[in-house]
């Protein structure tokens, strides 16, 4: 027992030592509740998500597929995720399905930290939210490292967030990894989408592959999407066509926990996710914004998730956020935060000149805010409530 003063304090070997090393399994429902989880609340109170047992195993079975993860017995996956978001992505479940071993870092998620155990615990698979990974790129520039003689890397998992088109870049050819986009949300428990190549994209160039696992990438079987207007009428599948994401699927919640936050589907039992997107003719996927944070400019829509991945290509930023600040006349402009790197200096007009060869002009930010750091949830998500609150008075 640690000598720690803490009240009714009882010894976990204590408490089961009495008890046999054997467990008789009951025979369950499978539609019986098996674990609660809640949202991460970025718009929003957090809401509670409950599984059935059914429902973890269709979509263990799915993440293990080549089209999902494609998870066996030979991998060695790090989670970088925490268990309490969205069961860790499903993975413990999967990895127990298929005999993967799971290595857990517990609190120490800094890049050197991090690099150590993938190199001593042989990691193959690895997943996490894309600013872990800016961490890990970081250490990686700033000690001289060399991944590919390193580690045993071959594939990264990123979610939760869109990854910068650099640092797919970056694990591309300097760790020599693929990087898997996923999508989903804890409604979905939570994967929908994984960005996996076709075979047509076998002899594609660095850029074109690049290109793609920008993308979210394609439903896993069992999921249906679509994008419809704001009239509800079905939008082409043409990769241009940007509307709103509606999802369905054995694993997708049709309520949340005591039925608190109304509706989570709309009259046809689609699930209304609140995000922007497209998809193109091969039924890739790509988020372009938050429903909530895309930025109405006279009556355009502006793509805060893409002028933030094109600011964090600049090598002297670290993260950025965009939102939307009031206009006299365009209703609305982004406004784009940065934390900059350690021991490095960025001006508004270097970025701004930055961007420009990015991102189409009219989409250029109005002004750039400096600050020290962004403000996240437990899940690695950029609160962009907060940062609403934070900037209210800001004028342009």
């Amino acid at each position: 027992m640690p000598r720690i003063v803490v009240p009714n304090l009882l010894c976990y070997e204590d408490l089961i030592g009495d008890e046999p090393e054997t467990f008789a399994w009951p025979c369950l429902d499978e539609r019986m509740a098996a674990s609660l989880c809640y949202t991460s609340g970025t718009t929003g109170n957090p809401k509670g998500v409950l599984y059935s047992h059914r429902s973890t195993l269709l979509h263990s079975m799915a993440t293990c597929t080549s089209d999902g993860f494609n998870l066996s017995s030979a991998d060695t996956a790090l989670l970088v995720v925490p268990m309490f978001h969205v069961n860790a992505w499903g993975m413990p479940y999967s990895a127990a399905m298929c005999g993967a071993r799971l290595v857990l870092p517990g609190a120490d998620l800094d890049g050197a930290s991090l690099y150590d155990l993938m190199q001593r615990e042989r990691v193959t698979l690895a997943l996490g939210v894309p600013t872990v990974w800016m961490s890990l790129q970081q250490h990686v520039q700033n000690a001289g490292l060399m991944p590919t003689a390193d580690l045993c890397l071959n594939r990264v998992v990123m979610g939760g967030a869109a990854a910068p088109r650099s640092l797919v870049e970056t694990f591309e050819t300097r760790f020599g990894a693929r990087v898997l986009q996923a999508w989903g949300m804890t409604e979905m428990s939570p994967l929908g989408t994984v960005c996996n190549a076709l075979p047509k994209h076998r002899d594609a160039s660095l850029d074109a592959r690049i290109d793609l696992q920008a993308k979210q990438g394609r439903v896993l079987f069992g999921v249906r999407i679509k994008i419809v207007d704001a009239d509800g009428a079905e939008l082409p599948r043409d990769g241009k066509a940007s509307g709103h994401l509606r999802v369905r699927g054995p694993w997708i919640a049709s309520q949340y926990y005591r039925g608190e936050g109304g509706d989570l589907l709309d009259e046809q039992g689609w699930l209304v996710t609140g995000d922007i997107a497209t998809i193109d003719p091969d039924g890739y996927m790509q988020i372009t914004d938050r429903a909530k944070d895309v930025i109405k400019s006279g009556g355009e829509w502006i793509s805060s998730i893409d002028l933030e991945n094109a600011a964090c290509g600049h090598p002297a930023v670290a993260e950025a956020a965009v939102i939307g600040v009031p206009h006299p006349k365009w209703q609305e402009r982004p406004l784009l935060v940065v934390v900059l790197k350690q021991g490095m200096l960025a001006t508004r007009d270097e970025l701004l000149g930055f961007l420009q060869n990015h991102v189409a002009k009219w989409w250029l930010p109005d002004a750039v805010a400096f600050v020290e750091a962004l403000p996240y949830t437990a899940t690695g998500k950029v609160q962009k409530m907060k940062l609403r609150e934070q900037f209210r008075d800001y004028r342009l």
